[in-house]
């Protein structure tokens, strides 16, 4: 396929759609990788590939103190009713001002929700998946990408999150049971089978073919 990098996605959207659902009425798609890959990007773009599918951004969940420490809250405020068929609420997390808002930022339960964020694919959440998909780029050069998109007046956030994420994804890796890993191209992305990809349902995604370019 040839196109513009904003253009949809329809080569991986439509088999996700027909996978079975995993989190009640949902097909849940996590998009994990390090901080700086670019996964609100393919998210994003995922997500009007699907038809304006809604998004979970974890930045949402995370916050200062609790950078990884987030499962609970997201088992309560979105998981719980989204395996119900009811419609999400959860508080969102204001980094300019490290407080949480009122839990009113609504998440409905539709045929395909994507769930964003360093820690999408934790061994907690994976059952509650139907595909895991990994931003497949190397860590330096992901930090790198984002010290760059925060400039400096982040600097210091930074010089926490490096160790943190280093420490989570040390005691619970996300790539190893990725279906998929997405690698960004000039234009638009190219997906291939991840090292997951033989225990999970998603062998629909690939089945049948090589890497394949997706823009």
């Amino acid at each position: 396929m040839t196109g513009h990098p904003h253009t949809p996605l329809p080569r991986l959207a439509d088999p996700l759609r027909r996978l079975p659902p995993s989190c009640g009425p949902v097909r849940l798609i996590a998009v994990d990788g390090h901080a700086g890959s670019g996964k609100s990007t393919f998210a994003r773009r995922l997500a009007e590939a699907l038809g304006g599918a809604p998004v979970l951004r974890l930045d949402d969940i995370a916050s200062h103190t609790e950078l990884f420490g987030w499962t609970e809250r997201l088992r309560e405020q979105v998981l719980g009713p989204l395996s119900r068929g009811e419609t999400a609420h959860h508080a969102t997390y204001d980094w300019n001002e490290r407080r949480f808002g009122p839990a009113g930022r609504a998440l409905p339960p539709a045929p395909v929700v994507i769930v964003e964020g360093v820690g999408a694919g934790r061994r907690a959440l994976r059952p509650h998946l139907a595909a895991l998909l990994w931003m497949d780029v190397p860590r330096e050069e992901a930090w790198r990408r984002g010290r760059a998109r925060d400039g400096a007046v982040q600097s210091d956030f930074w010089d926490g999150w490096e160790p943190a994420e280093l420490r989570h994804f040390a005691d619970d890796p996300s790539r190893p049971f990725a279906q998929l890993l997405v690698r960004q191209c000039p234009e638009g992305y190219e997906v291939l089978r991840g090292p997951g990809e033989a225990s999970a349902e998603t062998q629909v995604v690939t089945q049948g073919e090589g890497p394949s370019a997706v823009r």
